[in-house]
C-alpha cells in the first residue's frame, strides 16, 4: 500500500479542485466544512460555508451566536442536528480549550457531533496528523484499490480501512494524503461510472486488473425506508404566516417550521385541522405533492395553501410576514417544495 502514496499526491497537486475551506485553511475552517460535507455534496456546500465564515469567522462566534442566526445560515442544508451540535462543540471548546480546536484525535473526539472521521479529516488536515479519516469515499477506493467484499457498510469494513491507511499515511504530508483520498473517490473512483483512465493507482488496483469496477465495493442495503404521509398547511392570514415553533423532540427539533399533520388531508379535511393552529379557513388551494427523504423515513408530502383569518394562536406557533422567513426564520429543507408559496 504504501506504492499509493507518490502517485495519489502527485495527481493531487495539480487535480484537486478550488474550494472555499482550502484557502488559508484554519481549524475551525476545516472543522465547519467537515461537518457541513456530511451527507451533503461539495457543490451545495460552498455558498453556505463562505456566507457561515463571513458571518461567524471564530469558534467564539459560533458559540455566542443566537439560534435563529445559526439555523438561517444553515438553512436547506438539512440534518439541523449538525448545527445544534456544532454550536454546543464551540461552547465546548471556548470552556474547555481555550478557544482552540483541540489538536489531537482522542480530544476531538469529545466535542459533540465529532466522531472518528471528523476526528481523522480535522487532526490531519488542520494540524498534519498522521491519523486516518474513512468516509465513503475512502471506503469505495480500498475496497476497489484491495478487492475487498466486505460490506462497506459494516463496522468492519471501517475498521480494515483504518488499518490499512494507519502506517502509510505520510507524516510529513498527513493533510494533503487525506484530501487526496477524498478526492479520488469524489472525482475518479466514482460509485457506478469510475474513470479508470484517469485513476493514478490504476496500474495497483486489484478492481481496474479484473475488471470488478461494477461489482465492488459491496453495499448491503438491509432495511427498507419507512414511508409516511404528511400534509403541509401554509396558512396565510392578513397579519402574516402561521409558523410553529421549535419542537423539544422529533425530525425538526429545534426549528421554526410549516404546520404539517401526519395524514393525507383531502381538501375537506383541511377546515377542521386548521383549528389546531387557531386559525379559521376561508379559502383552500390544493399544492404540489412530493416526498422528503429523511436518513430512516420518506415523507410522502401534500400541500395546501390556504387563507384564513386568526381567532387564537396557540402557544407552539406565531406569526411571521413573508419577509421575516427569507431573513430571520429558517424554515427546515423539508418543506422547500412549499416555500415559493410564501410570498
Amino acid at each position: 500500500m504504501h506504492a499509493i502514496v507518490p502517485p495519489l499526491l502527485d495527481w493531487y497537486a495539480t487535480a484537486k479542485r478550488d474550494l472555499p475551506w482550502r484557502h488559508s485553511p484554519t481549524p475551525y475552517g476545516v472543522w465547519v466544512s467537515e461537518i457541513m460535507l456530511q451527507q451533503t455534496r461539495v457543490s451545495a456546500v460552498v455558498d453556505y460555508y463562505t456566507r457561515w465564515m463571513q458571518a461567524l469567522p471564530t469558534v467564539a462566534d459560533l458559540a455566542a451566536a443566537s439560534s435563529d442566526i445559526l439555523h438561517k445560515l444553515w438553512e436547506g442544508l438539512g440534518y439541523y442536528s449538525r448545527v445544534a451540535n456544532l454550536q454546543r462543540a464551540a461552547r465546548q471548546i471556548m470552556t474547555d480549550f481555550g478557544g482552540e480546536l483541540p489538536r489531537t484525535v482522542a480530544e476531538l473526539r469529545t466535542l459533540a457531533g465529532v466522531g472518528d472521521y471528523t476526528a481523522g479529516a480535522i487532526a490531519s488536515i488542520a494540524y498534519g496528523v498522521p491519523a486516518p479519516a474513512v468516509d465513503g469515499n475512502v471506503l469505495r477506493v480500498l475496497a476497489r484499490l484491495t478487492g475487498d467484499s466486505t460490506d462497506v457498510l459494516s463496522p468492519a469494513a471501517r475498521a480494515k480501512a483504518t488499518a490499512l491507511l494507519a502506517p502509510i499515511i505520510p507524516r510529513d504530508n498527513a493533510s494533503a494524503f487525506t484530501q487526496a483520498m477524498f478526492e479520488l473517490g469524489a472525482l475518479v473512483c466514482l460509485p457506478r461510472h469510475p474513470d479508470c483512465a484517469a485513476c493514478p493507482l490504476r496500474e495497483q488496483c486489484y478492481a481496474f486488473r479484473l475488471d470488478a469496477t461494477e461489482r465492488l465495493p459491496v453495499r448491503v442495503v438491509k432495511t427498507k425506508r419507512r414511508e409516511i404521509d404528511v400534509t403541509v398547511l401554509i396558512l396565510s392570514t392578513p397579519e402574516g404566516y402561521v409558523l410553529t415553533k421549535p419542537r423539544e423532540r422529533g425530525l425538526l427539533a429545534g426549528l421554526y417550521g410549516l404546520p404539517y399533520v401526519e395524514a393525507a388531508l383531502s381538501p375537506e379535511d383541511v377546515p377542521a385541522a386548521c383549528t389546531e393552529w387557531g386559525v379559521f379557513a376561508t379559502h383552500v388551494t390544493p399544492l404540489v405533492a412530493t416526498k422528503h427523504v429523511f436518513t430512516h423515513v420518506t415523507w410522502r408530502l401534500t400541500g395546501y395553501l390556504v387563507f384564513c383569518t386568526v381567532e387564537a394562536l396557540p402557544a407552539s406557533a406565531l406569526l411571521a410576514t413573508a419577509d421575516e422567513v427569507r431573513t430571520r426564520y429558517a424554515i427546515p429543507t423539508a418543506f422547500s417544495a412549499y416555500r415559493p408559496y410564501i410570498q
